[in-house]
């Protein structure tokens, strides 16, 4: 491209004018989000595509899943929005944060979804299901992320500046117990621990891996807990002794390990300028559940797709027309709530409405420290 040399007050005054034309008609500007960049590692919940170009039956990049999705089928696990995309719109976000599968340089630095369907806290969970990341690979993966966020920043200290001011949303630990504990004929963990146990492994792993993430940059960390697996159609349809009734077995252990995710927060939170938060997403949707008629959701026990079963997975059957009326489920599938659930979930997640959401603070005061 040639140099051009600009000289004379009338031409500066001509620029100047064409760019005030030019701001004018762009609008207003939009207000930046209240933290400069969100990161996600999770599994299925929020996987939004990474797990596409897997060889992996833990995929859903095909109809009806995004079918009130603008983008149609992406890998949501859902018929629209997922937590992580109702959560960084709250915070201000213009766009949806990518999949680390396609995002490299400059896009990093708003954020990134590492999460990837089936993945848990233990490597072997959910291996029945083929290609996954788990934590591990998605922290692998974020360390990679870092590096080059440090590169473009231009220094490690400025990066880490830069990171101490992001929101890191963690939630591990349903396939830990779905594609786990809860698959004797597969995985010895029942034989070998207690539900009390097991969550002390697991909640010991999970420590480990949250003190790499604090370790990478991390300070304002909201760790999820898990929800009730225990009452979602395929475990009602293959336990429970009525089909309506929660499986209390599963429900039990889960809580058991929740509730050590409350002394985790407690002993990260002394690491120095760590905030890390609970978010109680058992007690979030055991609330929509027990108020379901008040939330316009009549239906709680099935999903709204047709389901198949392959090799254990049961997922949406490709290309079947799903229920007419979405916003009467709260799942769109066996295991994954509709973008319905999905929206009350979010909003309680980043505001809590009950001190039982979030603690010790919610994602939207999180946002402020």
């Amino acid at each position: 491209m040639a140099h051009v040399e600009l000289r004379g007050p009338m031409l500066g005054a001509r620029w100047l004018l064409l760019l005030l034309v030019l701001t004018s008609s762009l609008g207003p500007a939009r207000p930046e989000p209240r933290v400069p960049c969100y990161f996600i590692f999770e599994d299925s919940l929020v996987d939004n595509g990474n797990n596409n170009n897997n060889a992996s039956l833990a995929v859903a990049n095909y109809p009806p899943y995004g079918v009130d999705f603008a983008g149609g089928p992406t890998g949501r696990f859902t018929n629209g929005l997922t937590t992580v995309d109702v959560i960084p719109k709250l915070l201000g976000f213009h766009g949806f944060i990518p999949p680390y599968a396609r995002t490299r340089g400059q896009a990093l630095l708003a954020g990134v979804n590492f999460a990837s369907a089936a993945a848990g806290i233990q490597e072997e969970t959910g291996r029945q299901l083929g290609g996954r990341i788990p934590l591990s690979g998605q922290l692998q993966n974020y360390r990679s992320a870092v590096q080059e966020m440090v590169r473009i920043l231009g220094g490690e200290e400025t990066a880490a500046t830069y990171l101490s001011k992001c929101i890191f949303s963690v939630g591990m630990g349903s396939n830990d117990y779905l594609n786990n504990y809860f698959m004797p004929a597969l995985y010895g963990t029942s034989r070998q621990y207690t539900p009390e146990q097991y969550a002390d492994v697991l909640t010991q792993q999970y420590s480990q891996q949250l003190r790499t993430l604090y370790n990478s940059g991390a300070r304002k960390v909201a760790l999820i807990g898990v929800g009730q697996v225990g009452c979602s159609p395929s475990e009602l349809a293959q336990r429970s002794p009525d089909g309506v009734s929660c499986v209390e077995e599963i429900n039990s252990a889960i809580g058991v390990f929740n509730a050590k995710l409350i002394g985790v927060v407690d002993e990260l939170n002394a690491l120095d300028g760590a905030h890390f938060i609970y978010i109680n997403g058992y007690g979030i949707f055991e609330d929509i559940m027990r108020n379901s008629a008040a939330y316009g959701a009549s239906v709680t026990n099935r999903g709204c797709c047709g389901v198949g079963r392959n090799n254990g997975q049961i997922t949406c059957l490709p290309y079947q027309a799903p229920c007419a009326y979405r916003n009467e489920y709260l799942f769109f599938d066996a295991f994954h709530p509709t973008e319905a659930a999905i929206v009350l979930i979010a909003k309680r997640s980043y505001s809590a409405r009950s001190p039982s959401d979030a603690y010790p603070m919610d994602i939207r005061r999180l946002a402020k420290v």
